[in-house]
């Protein structure tokens, strides 16, 4: 089976953004959320990865009516994540749509409120957010260091039961300069069972099969969408290809 293909749609002030390595003052637009959700959609592609940058900045989701529109418009699986800090808003986010949700600041600083939501939802809507700098997880939208190393990190709640984690290398979100491969392998390595969903770098069609040849089977990718270094009717055809 091939990777799965998530474009990905950050939000600020409604508006679809890419920032540099988590940095709100490197950001650039590149237009309405929900149009550029729909293109995808008519391209071809089932899944969308749509992080809220004003609720993880705030704790607090922000841009929930513009995620519904999208789930609207699209019928596309939308995972979300951003700002995710209580039941309620939890429980808000799925009332808007979506089909999972990625939590990472709170499993950080609320272990067991975390569980709770694993236990309410399940493992299959609840992913993990593994954001990384120097191999330690940062929180509250990238801007803080929570000094905890990501294997232990990840290890933690795999024995709680979590199967999806998403992993976003920060050092290399938004400069096109290829994924943490390596790092990937790794988390691999020590937790095979794990559906580990690769984020930060992709710059290309050989990036993604890259992480394709070392196991991984989800890829979230964006910039590269937004600045013309993949084709996605290209992605789209090498995707339905046989081995």
């Amino acid at each position: 089976m091939r990777i799965e293909l998530i474009p990905a749609i950050d939000i600020i002030g409604g508006r679809c953004v890419r920032l540099r390595q988590g940095n709100y003052t490197d950001c650039r637009d590149y237009g309405n959320p929900v149009e550029i959700a729909y293109e995808l959609y008519l391209k071809g592609f089932k899944r969308l990865h749509v992080v809220d940058l004003d609720g993880a900045k705030n704790q607090c989701p922000m841009n929930l009516s513009t995620v519904r529109r999208i789930v609207e418009m699209t019928h596309m699986k939308v995972d979300f994540g951003g700002g995710i800090k209580s039941m309620d808003s939890l429980d808000a986010a799925f009332d808007a749509g979506v089909s999972m949700v990625t939590i990472g600041s709170l499993a950080v600083r609320a272990p067991q409120a975390f569980e709770d939501m694993l236990t309410m939802y399940g493992k299959d809507k609840i992913i993990l957010g593994a954001d990384v700098m120097n191999r330690q997880i940062r929180i509250n939208g990238w801007q803080e260091s929570s000094c905890i190393d990501i294997m232990n990190f990840i290890g933690t709640y795999v024995r709680m039961g979590v199967k999806h984690v998403l992993c976003t290398d920060i050092s290399r979100d938004g400069m096109l300069s290829g994924p943490s491969t390596e790092l990937y392998k790794e988390i691999l390595r020590r937790y095979p069972n794990l559906h580990l969903i690769a984020s930060g770098g992709v710059s290309s069609l050989d990036d993604i099969k890259a992480l394709e040849s070392a196991g991984v089977p989800s890829v979230v990718f964006g910039k590269a969408l937004y600045e013309g270094t993949i084709d996605p009717l290209e992605l789209i055809r090498w995707s339905k290809q046989l081995y």
